[in-house]
């Protein structure tokens, strides 16, 4: 092939993987006051999802309200029948390789993740009652164009890219793609190359990190011009509870909150693991030579290949009346709201280590289950889950990823089939955990900037969320993993998101196209290398080459050695036009910083400013990693840059 003409390259096809009533409230959108009605809702943004297809009868997807699509657009719209686009869902391809059937859902993550990024609004959603109130995107208001990737057999990388590629021709203004999978150079990652092509034309994408944690090293879509996005819990909480007979409570979460469970009975308790390690993970079939009827049966979580639904039908098949799912360590005290087969609560680690030593305790344990419903106002949130995509990036490491966090845990969205085997015209929805869901998110958010700032590039939506995002939980607290630790930079990147913080942020660090080809001169790469991701001829003897962390990015990712390092930022006034910023350097072990100049005047808004950072060893310290921070604090505004230092 490559002795063809007009041969440019090519490379083998991966195959990658798919990566709400209250989270706008919890992330402080609220109906007709703030920053939900000062962006108009993301009204006549088009967000561009790539996905499992859509189910374009969801009432999440109904136009009320909505306005026509910009004359911009040129998006197709492939559904047959009664049932088709409108003012909402705008366009609908499927880009499937070898499929020609419209591009309706398939498995169901593709209606999920459209409903949380800009689905309308709709009543009384709910899963079997909990969760209950309005269901909305985050812009809720902005148009939906969704291009089917992915069939059963995963998400094919060459699809993808075309996708990409008609997205871009079509018009949409925002790119969401909860999908990826794999680490490799970016000249390798077909998300890499379609997001570069979207960025040259300022179209702005939101990707998922993966639910690969919580190991480091774990991430997906690692490009700098991406925005790479954690998963993070919220508020609120459908709880069930595990009552031992020695009187002790253990909270954990349940989807299924079954009203004629017997909550005044304590029955049997049993943990089959005790006697065959086999059966600790409930595996089908595993408690064949175990009693457990009418039995509470307590079983590991895991993390192969036996399914959640495969243990609890295994309980029930041998005649257990209800399963507590007890954390793995790795997963920490993490937990997830389930359907389930029969009732069942998850709890955390630690609390399944108590009542793994219960048992151990008495010849009788016992233990009941009470379902207390959804309850809200839980002051650890937001923390990291277990499952989301940890840090350091492989491709650069001298990039922060992943770049921020929101909230992708036990979230309510639509959904294509109804758990509740509800039927016909009734609302289908249910509770999903993922960086899938956090990606949309915001991606929504996204689409809320874009429509109060017009004029932002995308690296400075992506600066906005991340120099502003948060650092505590709603206690006031550093946010914790799922350890219950302060979670570190890799695992937070920037912080949690602030929707309303973004939208006003002071300062921002913008980057263009031609910054990111020097960053890549930078990387090593070859000039045949850069023209695959950026589509054009590469040559880096006519440009400047740039170490990573010269890269004009609102973060520092620094390898420092014995040898001191120097990198410049320039950040854009995007504030008060008259304004003083000083520096505040948080400290960190090992590491002398020095930030000069210490002052940035401004005297007019889109006014820009340059400082330089120096990073030296202050010895004693070597092999590990410290983190800390650059803020510029004005009687206004905290703009933040998270700083990790790997000390060599």
């Amino acid at each position: 092939m490559e002795k063809k003409d007009g041969f440019v390259s090519a490379r083998v096809e991966k195959i990658l993987a798919l990566h709400t009533t209250h989270t706008p409230n919890f992330l402080g959108l609220y109906q007709n006051m703030g920053f939900w009605q000062e962006s108009n809702y993301g009204k006549g943004v088009i967000i561009g999802l790539l996905d499992t297809g859509i189910n374009p009868g969801h009432p999440s997807f109904s136009d009320d309200n909505m306005p026509p699509p910009p004359k911009k657009w040129k998006g197709k719209c492939e559904f047959t029948g009664n049932i088709t686009c409108n003012k909402k869902l705008i366009g609908a391809r499927n880009f499937v390789s070898g499929s020609t059937d419209p591009p309706y859902e398939e498995g169901g993550h593709g209606t999920l993740t459209s409903s949380v990024a800009a689905g309308n609004f709709v009543d009384d959603a709910n899963v079997f009652g909990n969760a209950n109130g309005t269901a909305a995107g985050i812009a809720p208001l902005a148009h939906i164009a969704m291009y089917k990737v992915c069939s059963n057999v995963g998400c094919s990388d060459v699809d993808t890219l075309a996708a990409i590629d008609a997205a871009i021709d079509d018009g949409v203004d925002l790119l969401s793609l909860s999908i990826g999978g794999y680490n490799a150079p970016f000249y390798d990652d077909g998300m890499a190359i379609g997001a570069f092509s979207a960025i040259q034309k300022g179209i702005f994408m939101s990707a998922s990190a993966g639910n690969d944690g919580p190991l480091s090293a774990t991430l997906s879509n690692e490009a700098p011009w991406i925005l790479t996005v954690g998963a993070s819990t919220h508020d609120r909480k459908i709880v069930a509870t595990a009552v031992l007979g020695n009187g002790q409570e253990y909270d954990g979460e349940s989807v299924l909150q079954p009203t004629d469970f017997p909550h005044d009975i304590l029955f049997p308790l049993v943990y089959p693991g005790l006697l065959d390690q086999k059966a600790a993970l409930c595996s089908s079939g595993s408690l064949n030579s175990t009693d457990v009827k009418g039995k509470v049966v307590v079983c590991d979580k895991s993390g192969g290949s036996i399914a959640r639904l495969e243990k609890g039908q295994t309980v029930k098949d041998a005649g257990g009346v209800a399963m507590i799912l007890i954390n793995l360590e790795i997963d920490g005290d993490g937990t997830l709201a389930y359907v389930d087969v029969l009732p069942t609560t998850n709890v955390g680690y630690n609390a399944g280590e108590m009542i793994k030593a219960y048992i151990n305790s008495t010849s009788t344990p016992l233990a009941r289950i009470l379902f207390k419903g959804t309850k809200m106002g839980f002051k650890s949130a937001p923390s990291v889950i277990s499952f989301s995509s940890r840090g350091p990036s492989l491709a650069s490491p001298g990039i922060v990823k992943p770049d921020i966090i929101g909230p992708g845990v036990n979230i309510l969205a639509a959904t294509h089939v109804s758990v509740e085997n509800k039927t016909g015209t009734d609302l289908t929805f249910n509770i999903v955990s993922g960086t899938s869901i956090s990606c949309p998110h915001l991606s929504g958010i996204a689409a809320l900037l874009k429509s109060a700032h017009p004029d932002w590039s995308p690296a400075a939506i992506k600066s906005a969320m991340m120099t502003t995002a948060d650092q505590s939980n709603l206690e006031g607290q550093p946010i914790l993993d799922h350890r219950n630790q302060p979670a570190d930079v890799f695992a937070t990147g920037s912080g949690h998101i602030n929707p309303l913080k973004a939208c006003n942020p002071g300062l921002i660090y913008d980057i263009q196209p031609h910054n990111y080809i020097q960053y890549l001169c930078g990387l090593g790469y070859t000039d045949k290398e850069i023209g695959l991701v950026v589509q054009q001829t590469g040559n880096c003897s006519l440009q400047v080459s740039i170490p990573e962390a010269e890269l004009n990015y609102p973060s520092f990712s620094i390898i420092l050695g014995p040898q001191t390092q120097n990198y410049t930022r320039t950040v854009t006034n995007v504030g008060d036009a008259s304004s003083t910023y000083v520096v505040n350097i948080t400290r960190i072990q090992g590491v002398y910083i020095v930030v000069e100049p210490t002052t940035l005047v401004f005297t007019k808004v889109n006014q820009q400013a340059t400082y330089s950072v120096s990073f030296s060893q202050t010895g004693g310290i070597t092999g590990r990693s410290v983190q800390g921070a650059i803020s510029w604090i004005s009687n206004k505004y905290v703009v933040r840059s998270p700083v990790s230092v790997k000390l060599e």
